[in-house]
């Protein structure tokens, strides 16, 4: 590991299970349960974890994700339960959606395509 470099995202959720299905329908990652309270993930370019929690998502850090094909996974994750927050909208360099988790999260996701 690299010091100073990102290494590791949390966030936060109140059912793991819809969050840990979520995430395998629309991204393929992978789970690893760690009690009841925690679920780390990975197979997406960055490990992580979510903790269980009953506090209402608020200002949680924007992650961004990368996908040739924004058409095609907006669809998937519409599929799989995720709310579109912002449709594609381009920028200098790419484009990019936003869009909420069954938890609340809001994640992008960017091409360059």
């Amino acid at each position: 590991m690299a010091n100073n470099h990102i290494n590791y995202v949390e966030f936060k959720a109140k059912d793991l299970e819809a969050i840990k299905n979520f995430y395998t329908a629309a991204f393929n990652w992978s789970f690893t349960d760690y009690g009841p309270d925690y679920v780390a993930f990975a197979d997406a370019g960055l490990d992580g974890g979510f903790e269980k929690s009953t506090d209402e998502v608020i200002n949680g850090a924007l992650v961004i994700l990368y996908h040739e094909d924004l058409e095609q996974l907006q669809d998937v994750v519409i599929r799989a339960g995720g709310i579109i927050s912002k449709e594609i909208f381009s920028f200098p360099g790419g484009r990019r959606f936003h869009f909420l988790d069954p938890a609340g999260n809001e994640l992008g996701v960017w091409s360059d395509k």
